[in-house]
């Protein structure tokens, strides 16, 4: 799990960290980092995990019940949700290691952290995927060019695949190099490298992971929505309405992946400073790098909760999707209540022509 206290927060490996100060050792304890972890990831990976299990769950179930995905937009969408399912069902584990440390295995440390990586940067990809879709909806005459020919309906399935491919990939080190380490006074599941490739190794992947799951889902949408926003504004004024609308809408979707996504790669790159020049020598910095990354990861992981509250607001397909499959769910449920009542009634009157017919037999 990226920057939990029971993969690299605790950097160098063990409680204590050891700093040098005037040619001296001084001993940063951080019990209370640990004691505010166990209070406050549970909560929020409680509340996260609540939240985006049922937002998420009911895309799925509309898509599913409309049994067929109509646009490319539409196959992003069900792939979205499905990749914040599988992150947001590793949340229980990072709770319970929070609480007593990882008690769970190595084979389920393994499995939980690269889920975790992979499904994460598989949905940051897939927010890009989605504003590229987006832009080239609006901009027709780039259906002949290279990326008009990629973001076809009938490619879908391919997009969808290289983007899974990709993000598997980024999981495979977590995968290989996780392990539980024993600790003096608990477990943690945390990746290991080998001594020799130590920082080159997690310096580049942490690189890796902030360019494709922040750098390039934001500049992508930053450019495929100012072009969007620019050809809005060339639509006749009786479209002002629904121009505007369509505005606060992709502004909305830009400004939440920024909220949540930011401070969590900020902390990740001074992370990655201080592994290359060793720039924190002073166990308050540390301790206080520590705690930031904790709230600002429960932060980003919140991003899964609110896609699809995006989703609605997005278009007026979807909203239509999920008033026809309320419907359709109530007329079913009323449908078996009314079946539930007609069995009651025959059931009665079976009862009472039994006990009609026993007394005439009598």
């Amino acid at each position: 799990m990226e920057y939990s206290e029971y993969k690299t927060y605790d950097y160098e490996d063990h409680d204590n960290f050891s700093y040098n100060y005037d040619d001296y050792q001084t001993v940063c304890e951080k019990e209370d980092i640990r004691s505010f972890a166990r209070v406050f990831l549970p909560i929020v990976y409680g509340l996260s995990l609540v939240v985006g299990l049922t937002g998420n769950a009911l895309v799925v179930a509309v898509y599913a019940y409309s049994k067929r995905l109509r646009t490319l937009m539409d196959t992003f969408v069900v792939h979205l949700a499905v990749a914040d399912l599988l992150l947001l069902l590793t949340l229980p584990f990072w709770a319970a290691a929070a609480v007593q440390g990882w008690e769970l295995g190595e084979v389920l440390c393994k499995i939980v952290t690269a889920l975790y990586t992979i499904n994460f940067t598989c949905s940051m990809l897939l927010l890009a995927c989605i504003s590229l879709d987006r832009y080239l909806s609006l901009f027709p005459q780039l259906k002949d060019r290279f990326l008009g020919q990629i973001f076809k309906r009938n490619s879908s399935a391919k997009l969808c695949l290289v983007v899974w491919v990709v993000s598997f990939c980024l999981g495979i080190p977590d995968l290989v190099l996780s392990t539980v380490k024993v600790l003096p006074n608990r477990k943690v599941c945390m990746a290991m490298y080998p001594s020799n490739m130590a920082i080159q190794a997690r310096v580049s992947m942490e690189v890796i992971e902030v360019l494709l799951s922040f750098l390039v889902p934001l500049l992508m949408m930053l450019y495929c929505y100012f072009h969007v926003i620019r050809k809005l504004f060339e639509l006749p004024p009786e479209n002002r309405g629904k121009r505007w609308t369509t505005i606060r809408v992709l502004l909305a979707v830009v400004g939440v992946f920024v909220l949540t996504q930011f401070p969590y790669n900020v902390v990740k790159f001074c992370r990655v400073l201080d592994v290359i020049h060793t720039l924190i020598s002073n166990c308050q910095t540390s301790k206080a790098l520590d705690q930031a990354a904790q709230i600002t990861e429960s932060l980003a992981l919140s991003h899964c909760s609110l896609n699809p509250v995006l989703y609605v607001f997005i278009g007026s397909s979807f909203r239509l999707r999920v008033l026809r499959f309320a419907k359709a769910f109530g007329q079913r449920r009323r449908l078996a209540q009314r079946r539930e009542e007609c069995g009651v009634e025959i059931s009665l009157n079976s009862h009472s022509q039994s006990q009609n017919t026993s007394t005439f037999s009598i």
